[in-house]
């Protein structure tokens, strides 16, 4: 079975000398010496032709057995495999020899799936076996995954198809990650399939037809004479978290893309690189968490999972994400949904179908939850890798070894039961200059109104003005686009997770800052006939304060408006108590009052006649207008 990080080393088995081999045939031990020189240069057909020649001589040659079954392993012929380490077991006489073949028994059983093979060869090599201690646990964690396989054998309703024949090109391919709105699908693809063989990021662009293009260099910029391999990207695209590998290890390195070109790779540094192998990293969709695989010191085992957050100072010293996760084998592949909940990742330590199976954990306050293998037939006995969902969470991506030099990608369509209830959805648009009309590069920020929190925050593409950001599902948000020397402008919108969304278009003309310039505070909200302040205006009114900090000298007016339902004088003293409601507050963040007026102006300027819901609860506002530049 093909591991992308294990290399089987048969140059390296021990040699047996002649007076300690169990065959005395002189021309059988001399075909098996011969077929030792071919075997350790990777002439595997001349080996086997010369090891089967050697047992015609003498049938009961038991090392012959041993290095033939080895050799068919290495070849991924494990029915062969099997067969032949069981013809070598019948004959050996020591334990020494006996738990060799029994490991290995167990191995080329769990391989092809055989579940009661396996767990009968791994219990019998723990009898013999005591010192190699790595060997001990591998067998246990076979015996593990026998008996969960032999007792969970539910198949779910996936619908499991590779990707077109103009995608798969390349002799391997894994390791996808896919753009938050879909459109952009970025893999690894190696050009043999050679371990050694180079490695550059491809990208593979949506169709009007909804198929995937024919994938190219994702740039120039990116990839090199090195190892370029698995990586991540921001929600927008446009900030991308890649695995650069040479002779000497691998490093996490990071570019960033304005208009259409990529910046030159900058690496990660020490908070997040180790003097080890540090690969694999998924990128949460807010851009301030880092999860990735390393080997470093301080793990539980041989490949761990760890993670960084990001703060003012750049990315924190990376953190073990901690037994509920990791375990003494290797844990590899993390993948962190656009929900920021949950942690998809492959192990091939916990319970499973045998090699590396995908699982899935929950975060909470404290804590992961335990790991949930995602079953059959997604996961079986062979290697799964790199496995990640859509926003909506109904389908995903992965790759898988077909053979030792051919791996091929596959798009993956949810049954229901492991469909996320946390779905998330996509905000994009172009941010311009109002009286221009030309794109300006402005921070985006989104804000969770009821749990007045920051969820994410970018810029606009300063060539074309686009932004895209992900959009939690269950909430109401606030979205406020801010450049220095204009009014931010802000927009609200929900978005309920049980429901099927199309992205959320949102183009934003910010005005230049000018006397009479003027915003819709969409995020001031109060009950019904109510002056009253609701708490998930304070984000808004934060934001209010904020800029007249920035901008002492200006002067402004804040007005209340109503729709025409009620009495004109009601409503003019409604909107009048509304306005100072919101100015009261200001006041209490260090607002002069002499830079704040209000002014209620009732029902009589409506935004769309009141002839209907929707319109009245535009008419419904505060709004924002700059009276003087200086007082």
């Amino acid at each position: 079975m093909q591991k992308i990080f294990l290399l089987v080393l048969l140059a390296v088995s021990v040699q047996v000398s002649a007076q300690n081999l169990s065959s005395k045939n002189k021309k059988a031990i001399e075909l098996y010496t011969e077929a030792d020189n071919y075997r350790v240069r990777g002439q595997f057909t001349q080996a086997i032709n010369l090891l089967n020649e050697a047992l015609t001589r003498d049938k009961d040659f038991e090392e012959a057995y041993y290095r033939l079954a080895t050799i068919y392993k290495a070849m991924e012929e494990y029915d062969q495999a099997g067969s032949t380490f069981e013809k070598g077991l019948a004959l050996v006489k020591s334990d020494s020899r006996k738990r060799m073949y029994l490991y290995e028994l167990a191995a080329v059983n769990l391989w092809q799936g055989k579940y009661e093979p396996c767990k009968k060869y791994a219990a019998d090599f723990l009898q013999i076996e005591k010192e190699d201690r790595r060997k001990v646990e591998l067998a246990k964690v076979w015996i593990m995954q026998s008996e969960y396989s032999l007792i969970n054998t539910t198949v779910y309703d996936y619908v499991i198809t590779p990707l077109s024949d103009s995608v798969n090109i390349f002799p391997m391919q894994y390791f996808p990650t896919v753009t938050a709105d879909g459109m952009q699908l970025i893999f690894t693809a190696r050009y043999g399939g050679g371990r050694n063989d180079n490695e550059d990021l491809v990208v593979s662009s949506k169709q009007s037809n909804g198929s995937w293009g024919t994938p190219v260099s994702l740039s120039k910029n990116i990839n090199s004479i090195q190892r370029e391999g698995a990586s991540t990207i921001s929600a927008d695209g446009r900030h991308i978290i890649f695995t650069v590998c040479g002779a000497s290890g691998c490093d996490l390195y990071e570019s960033r893309k304005t208009g259409n070109d990529w910046s030159r790779p900058k690496n990660l540094g020490p908070n997040i690189n180790s003097p080890r192998w540090d690969a694999q990293p998924s990128l949460s969709a807010d851009g301030r968490e880092l999860y990735f695989v390393s080997e470093r010191a301080g793990g539980f085992g041989g490949y761990d999972i760890w993670y960084s957050q990001l703060t003012d100072k750049g990315w924190s010293k990376a953190t073990n994400l901690g037994p509920e996760v990791n375990t003494p084998q290797d844990e590899i592949s993390p993948y962190i949904h656009v929900n920021n909940r949950e942690l998809y990742f492959v192990s091939n330590g916990l319970p499973g179908y045998g090699g590396y199976d995908i699982y899935k954990v929950q975060k909470n306050e404290t804590a992961w939850s335990k790991p949930v293998n995602l079953g059959k037939p997604l996961n079986d006995h062979h290697d799964q890798y790199s496995f990640i969902v859509s926003a909506l969470g109904t389908q995903g991506y992965y790759s898988r070894e077909e053979s030792k030099n051919r791996s091929r990608l596959y798009r993956i369509v949810l049954p229901e039961k492991w469909i996320t209830p946390f779905k998330g959805n996509v905000v994009t648009g172009i941010i311009t200059n109002k009286t221009s009309g030309q794109p300006l590069k402005a921070q985006v920020e989104l804000y969770n109104l009821g749990a007045n929190k920051s969820v994410s925050k970018v810029f606009s593409d300063s060539v074309s003005g686009q932004y895209l950001m992900v959009l939690p599902g269950g909430s109401e948000y606030a979205l406020y686009v801010e450049k220095p020397g204009y009014l931010f402008n802000s927009q609200h919108f929900n978005f309920v997770s049980d429901k099927n969304y199309e992205p959320v278009k949102k183009d934003v003309s910010l005005e230049p800052v000018h006397e009479n310039a003027a915003i819709i505070l969409n995020n001031i909200f109060f009950d019904v006939d109510k002056f009253e302040l609701r708490p998930e205006s304070y984000t808004e009114l934060e934001k209010v304060a904020a800029f007249l900090l920035q901008n002492p000298t200006l002067k402004i007016e804040i007005s209340g408006h109503t729709d025409n339902t009620g009495s004109e004088p009601h409503n003019q003293q409604l909107s009048e108590k509304r306005a100072k409601s919101v100015a009261d507050f200001l006041n209490s963040k260090t607002i002069s009052k002499n830079q704040v007026q209000i002014k209620g102006y009732g029902s009589k300027k409506p935004l769309l006649p009141n002839t209907s819901e929707e319109n009245r609860q535009q008419n419904r506002r505060i709004e924002f207008r700059i009276l003087a530049l200086k007082p």
